[in-house]
């Protein structure tokens, strides 16, 4: 499951980063808040950074973009997660 929820989100990010202005931007991120969500309740914390973190280098890798802008999404799943 970890493994398809990874590659959802890595699908969901590069679409919000290749496609600024689209109309769907609004709905694919609500997908990466849901996703968040049940990241957190399977693996608390860790799991969010540990997926952030190996999303972030495949990102930079393939597209040469950084995505911390994207952490905010996660920001009301706990008052650990602040960014």
């Amino acid at each position: 499951m970890d493994f398809m929820l990874e590659e959802e989100l890595f699908d969901l990010i590069a679409f919000c980063l290749q496609n600024a202005g689209s109309p769907e931007i609004d709905g694919k991120k609500n997908r990466i808040k849901q996703i968040g969500k049940e990241l957190f309740d399977d693996g608390g914390v860790d799991a969010l950074e540990n997926f952030f973190f190996a999303l972030s280098n495949r990102i930079k890798e393939e597209f040469g973009k950084d995505i911390d802008s994207f952490k905010p999404l996660w920001n009301a799943l706990s008052d650990e997660w602040k960014y």
